[in-house]
């Protein structure tokens, strides 16, 4: 019996590089205008993708890969804004929950809510990304960018279609967020709906992040 691949994703092929080059045996297969390459990576059956930008390409992306190749994991991994307090730039943030910022159905819906799923947040596996949080601080250890230790965090990232490229802009999501409980340490424009995805389907999700900016 085949043992299910475990899908990554990256949004930029830039982000995913170094892994496609590690691969075995590996096999480009074009499905839903995507191509997927499939092979072997460290051993374990693998599917790498991108997912494109945007939370509609991405979302379109990881139903592709449950569906056509029965993934039975998703890693996310790629570059994001950050936006918490002491996360800064060469810093890594592993996802534990996703929200969109830019998801408002209000006054039908609450803010940030989910219509119809009586959500908000959607949770990221949590022994995958304990295993991911782990794996990239024995990754980084004694790692230093701009004369600092480069720093692991685990929280919130927030998601929407909009590139957040100007501080103002970055306070004012943060602080939209905030008054409604929300505490986001990164943002950037897939993660959420890859995270929905993966909880329609029950399959579990782990993310990770490399900060690119604040």
């Amino acid at each position: 019996m085949t043992t299910a691949p475990i899908a990554i994703l990256s949004a930029l092929a830039q982000e995913q590089e170094g892994l496609v080059h590690a691969m075995t045996g590996v096999q480009t297969v074009t499905r839903a205008g995507r191509a997927f390459s499939v092979g072997q990576l460290d051993g374990h059956p693998v599917v790498l993708a991108l997912s494109r930008i945007g939370k509609v390409a991405a979302a379109a992306t990881t139903a592709t890969l449950l569906e056509h190749f029965g993934a039975r994991a998703v890693v996310f991994t790629g570059v994001a804004g950050g936006v918490g307090p002491g996360v800064a730039v060469g810093d890594v943030v592993v996802a534990q929950a996703f929200v969109q910022h830019d998801m408002d159905a209000s006054p039908l819906f609450p803010r940030f809510e989910i219509p119809l799923t009586g959500q908000s947040t959607f949770a990221t596996d949590a022994g995958w990304t304990q295993s991911l949080a782990a794996a990239a601080r024995t990754a980084l250890a004694g790692m230093q960018f701009q004369g600092r230790a480069v720093q692991v965090h685990a929280g919130l990232i927030a998601t929407g279609d909009r590139f957040v490229c100007a501080a103002h802009e970055a306070q004012r999501l943060v602080e939209a967020l905030s008054g409604a409980g929300h505490q986001a340490l990164a943002v950037e424009m897939e993660g959420a709906a890859v995270a929905q995805v993966c909880a329609d389907y029950g399959i579990p999700l782990a993310a990770v992040r490399t900060v690119s900016d604040r």
